[in-house]
């Protein structure tokens, strides 16, 4: 392929970045968009085709790859059309809400030939790179225990979006999923996991039905342990991962826009983000947001840190179609191991709260 044509399906807040990021690239083009109330928007924007039905997005001869940023809940019907007509994917975060529905999707790329790509976007961020990087280079020893938050309030609003319902977002588990999966990146895929959450404060006219308090323990590989903060019902708002190793730590701090290496008595600071400029505004817009559970808008341009990770993100996938081999930490984001991990994870903890016990990962199915 010299230029691959992509379909997008999904033309929300970040569908819309991602088509007009596909139509800047070189060796790429958006040629049909479908989905939401600001399609015919974009398909004007872009000069390309607005597809009337999902059905036909998928079936256009033009169309190489499809991008798949619709709401979370209707992500395999579109997966599942696209890998049917031949066409590549490119699925974003959540991959599905249930496991079963994720290893069908994934299955269906396998048999039809095509290439599939999960849209975990964090794994693309400078920081977490040079993270990786730390921890590969046995900077902190091993590691042994985590901690992650990504927490905030929430008000009511006048109208309740599909994000605030459990049945169409997966609650915010699994919409703010990028810590879970970033953990188990780094600490390998947890073998049990224990939950206690409700919604205790979100009750009524305003507000979705998801939980606005989730409290995990997890067990990894070897009894290495993690503990993570997940909702919108903490006044005081936090967004942070924690590593803690046997020679050292490490600190991403998503307010401050940093990551920050302690081995000793010496600490060692880098970017999160890929300049100074982005780091502050990334840093300023927690000023004004309620924590790390902030929600986009399509009448809102996603900000520039974050269209810096989605235009690597992208490239990768183009890459990717083009026969160049990824890197190798980016290998699980087109195996299908981070969708599956952190889906399997996800549902395990929802099934553990419900249950009040706690829950081995190999039991979801």
């Amino acid at each position: 392929m010299e230029t691959i044509r992509f379909g997008v399906v999904g033309c929300g807040y970040f569908g819309s970045e991602l088509a007009r990021i596909v139509q800047r690239m070189e060796g790429t083009e958006v040629t049909a968009v479908f989905g939401g109330s600001d399609a015919a928007r974009l398909a004007e924007e872009l000069q390309c085709k607005e597809a009337a039905t999902l059905e036909e997005l998928t079936s256009l001869e033009n169309v190489d790859a499809v991008i798949v940023a619709s709401p979370n809940h209707v992500h395999k019907e579109a997966v599942m059309l696209a890998a049917a007509r031949g066409k590549h994917v490119f699925c974003e975060k959540p991959v599905a809400l249930s496991l079963s529905d994720c290893r069908d999707m994934l299955a269906a790329c396998r048999d039809a030939g095509v290439r599939f790509m999960a849209g975990h976007v964090m794994h693309f961020m400078n920081g977490v790179q040079q993270v990786k990087r730390w921890i590969a280079e046995g900077e902190i020893g091993r590691p042994i225990l985590c901690h992650a938050e990504r927490t905030g309030w929430e008000e009511k609003q006048p109208a309740v979006s599909w994000k605030k319902n459990v049945a169409t977002s997966g609650g915010h588990l699994f919409h703010h999923i990028h810590e879970l999966d970033v953990l188990q990146a780094i600490m390998g895929p947890a073998e049990q996991v224990v939950m206690a959450g409700g919604n205790l404060g979100h009750q009524g006219d305003g507000f979705g039905d998801e939980e606005d308090a989730l409290l995990l323990t997890l067990e990894f590989p070897g009894g290495t342990l993690g503990t993570m903060q997940y909702g919108g019902g903490f006044r005081w708002a936090e967004h942070y991962i924690k590593i803690n190793g046997t020679e050292g730590s490490i600190l991403m701090d998503m307010k401050n826009s940093k990551v920050i290496l302690n081995r000793g008595a010496q600490l060692t600071s880098r970017m999160l983000n890929d300049t100074a400029a982005e780091d502050l505004e990334r840093a300023q817009s927690y000023e004004l947001a309620h924590g790390g559970i902030s929600y986009g808008s399509p009448s809102v341009r996603v900000p520039g840190w974050l269209i810096t990770a989605m235009t690597k993100e992208l490239k990768a996938f183009r890459d990717a179609l083009q026969g160049k081999p990824a890197e190798d930490s980016l290998n699980l984001l087109f195996d299908g191991s981070a969708a599956l991990t952190s889906i399997a994870t996800a549902e395990a903890a929802m099934r553990s709260m419900r249950e009040k016990r706690w829950i081995a990962v190999e039991s979801i199915h």
